[in-house]
């Protein structure tokens, strides 16, 4: 149509060329009176010619009209037989554009939702219009669907091929509506005051410091739009909506921050932690993951906010700074008698660690034993002395006899047999079931206690019957210890020197010998609770001590570090060699003892198929959150993760894009968070 157009006004513009050159000759010598043409044609001859010439041009312009009417007519014709008379009405309602194509891809018709929208695109070539759609009809599938803004509303386009028919829904209204709906979502939150017992001491009203940060509190949830409700003291619930969680996710959750910067000098500093829920229609559920959030968030070490995205992955923000450090008797005291109870009540007691047992983790096992002995409960360690640390295997042949053995540890498979509905499996210095000395073991029973020191990750044990999560603690041993010195049993609880001397080794190695950022008073004092009981300094020295073969493999390890940022470094191991995670570990730590290194980190293959990344730092960088990002965690200073592959370059690149994406940040966060603790 649009070339039969063409060659029209090529045409037209001709014929009126010859009809102006025919007046402007004629003119010249009617005038000059060339051949005594005025006495040959005479006026009334001149003015019918000029009214013929008018109506020859008005004839031919109605033919064409005529012509170009007649085709258009046809072409709707056309239009209509493909998608019907009475559904070009339906699909007006719909909000539905139609538009035809010929085989060189010029629109020739479309309906009335193009006029309404002041689209004009007749005799046009589609692509032209909008070249994305070029990608629609080469991929030839009804199924595709491309999306458009065109005079600033929304279309889907679909494309038949068969019928050169193009579909445009317009989605303005609807995505409209989904924006605003999304915009007004619930956003479910609870937040708790951290250290607030420990602060207020029955003083409220004369705190000064807790008004400030009450005032904070009441002023962010007024700026952001937040209902703020307290039904405790130190907690409070959130409610928002999805417009305003956005506000203050792009603000990076400073309410935090600001509540830190207030309590900064305190001898105990007050911090916020917050758990929020989204993406779920019902606030009952809703309520319920916020309040796992806030679990999980406090078992973190607090001073962050945790967010339970329905569906996804939990998202988490803050948690820059070591937790702080708790000393309440009288809690300890509770919770330790609660865990009585339960091995009171259990027929027989199951005690692992995780795999690659280290030396706290077995100190930790034999100090839930030396309870379960007191309370005459039979209990077992489940150890696999293939899936346990050189020196902790050492350990256990060299300190107890064969026949201890048999009576101390039983394998993973042989555990399984001696579960019951009223065995107690308790969980130490680990809190993810994938990690666990017998993950099977978890599925057996629904009667399960995690004691752990590491920092809480998304994954976690399904419902245990008790839980006990403290990131301020140097090591699980330290944890058991206290439990057993400040429980209400009568008389008190008997440990052994040898298993004394097992748990100080323990602490020995994650505090580093007290080297440790998150070695507190505790640590010390719990230490000397171990010597009470007859722990021996030098033995559990010895312990730890490593071997010629390990010495060299430490420096070998070593000798293959890189730089990843300024002060930060990392080190492969031999890809064709198989590590104790205790080697990877100690090789990390010799790397962080080089004068300017603050983070250092280690790769090396524990097996066939395992990889793991052992991190170190000396406070100014948050390794936990940078391994967080790996799959992994654990401490401020001390953390690791692990990978199921075989390639150790592909972890290599991992690591580094993670240290480039998220080290200045961390470094940022730990130098204010170590600001403020000054």
């Amino acid at each position: 149509m649009k070339k039969n157009i063409k060659i029209f006004k090529i045409f037209a513009y001709a014929f009126i060329l010859l009809e102006l050159v025919g007046i402007v000759t004629f003119s010249i010598l009617y005038f000059n009176n060339v051949s005594n043409l005025r006495e040959s044609v005479k006026p009334e001859f001149v003015i019918i010619g000029a009214l013929t010439i008018v109506f020859v041009n008005a004839l031919i312009l109605w033919l064409g009209l005529l012509v170009f009417t007649s085709g258009r007519f046809h072409t709707d014709l056309k239009a209509a037989e493909v998608i019907g008379e009475d559904v070009q009405e339906a699909y007006n309602f719909a909000m539905i554009g139609l538009a035809v194509t010929d085989e060189n891809d010029i629109v020739i018709w479309t309906n009335d939702l193009f006029r309404d929208r002041h689209i004009d695109i007749i005799d046009n070539n589609i692509f032209e219009w909008q070249p994305s759609l070029l990608d629609l009809k080469e991929k030839n599938n009804e199924e595709a669907v491309a999306k458009l803004k065109i005079n600033n509303r929304n279309f889907e386009v679909k494309f038949l091929s068969e019928a050169g028919l193009w579909i445009f829904k317009d989605n303005t209204d609807y995505e409209s509506i989904y924006a605003y709906s999304k915009q007004q979502a619930p956003v479910v939150g609870i937040l708790s005051i951290d250290n607030y017992d420990e602060v207020i001491k029955g003083e409220e009203d004369y705190n000064d410091t807790i008004t400030k940060v009450k005032n904070i509190i009441f002023n962010y949830a007024k700026d952001y739009g937040i209902l703020l409700r307290r039904f405790k003291d130190s907690n409070y619930s959130m409610l928002c909506n999805f417009e305003s969680y956005e506000k203050m996710r792009e603000d990076h959750f400073s309410l935090v921050d600001k509540v830190r910067e207030v309590s900064a000098g305190e001898d105990i500093p007050l911090t916020l932690s917050i758990g929020l829920a989204r993406d779920f229609p019902d606030v009952v559920k809703l309520n319920e993951l916020a309040q796992a959030s806030l679990s999980i968030a406090m078992s973190r070490g607090g001073d962050q906010v945790v967010v339970s995205v329905y569906g996804s992955e939990m998202e988490f923000y803050g948690g820059k700074t070591e937790a702080q450090e708790k000393r309440n008797r009288v809690r300890i005291r509770v919770l330790a008698d609660s865990l009585i109870n339960l091995i009171k009540n259990a027929s027989n007691v199951l005690i692992m660690g995780h795999t690659n047992m280290d030396m706290d983790a077995l100190g930790s096992c034999l100090g839930i034993k030396a309870i379960c002995d007191r309370v005459q409960i039979p209990a077992q360690l489940v150890v696999d002395l293939k899936a346990t640390e050189s020196k902790t295997r050492s350990a256990i042949t060299s300190s107890f006899t064969k026949d201890q053995l048999e009576e101390l540890i039983v394998s993973s498979k042989e555990a399984l047999g001696l579960v019951s509905p009223t065995t107690l499996i308790v969980v130490v210095d680990v809190h993810i079931p994938s990690m666990v000395m017998a993950p099977a073991l978890l599925d057996k029973s629904n009667r399960v206690v995690v004691i752990d020191h590491h920092r809480r990750g998304e994954e976690y044990i399904e419902s245990p019957v008790f839980d006990y999560i403290d990131p301020s603690a140097s090591s699980a041993s330290e944890i058991i210890i206290e439990f057993i010195k400040f429980c209400s049993i009568s008389p008190r609880i008997e440990v052994s020197s040898t298993y004394a001397t097992i748990m100080l080794a323990g602490i020995f190695l994650d505090s580093e010998f007290y080297k440790s950022n998150n070695t507190g008073i505790r640590t010390f004092e719990s230490s000397t609770i171990l010597k009470e009981y007859g722990a021996n300094n030098s033995v559990a020295d010895d312990l730890l001590k490593d071997d010629y073969e390990e010495y060299i493999e430490v420096n070998s390890i070593v000798r293959n570090m890189k730089t990843a940022e300024y002060g930060v470094v990392y080190a492969i191991a031999d890809p064709d060699k198989f590590y104790d995670s205790a080697t990877i570990a100690k090789a990390a730590n010799t790397c962080l003892s080089m004068k300017g290194i603050h983070a250092s980190f280690i790769i090396g293959k524990t097996s066939s198929r395992e990889i793991k990344i052992s991190a170190r730092s000396d406070g100014l960088i948050n390794v936990s959150t940078l391994c967080e990002k790996l799959g992994g965690g654990g401490h401020f200073t001390s953390a690791a993760a692990t990978f199921m592959k075989s390639d150790v370059k592909e972890v290599e690149t991992m690591l580094t894009n993670v240290i480039s994406l998220y080290l200045k940040e961390a470094k940022v966060e730990a130098s204010k968070a170590n600001r403020e603790a000054e």
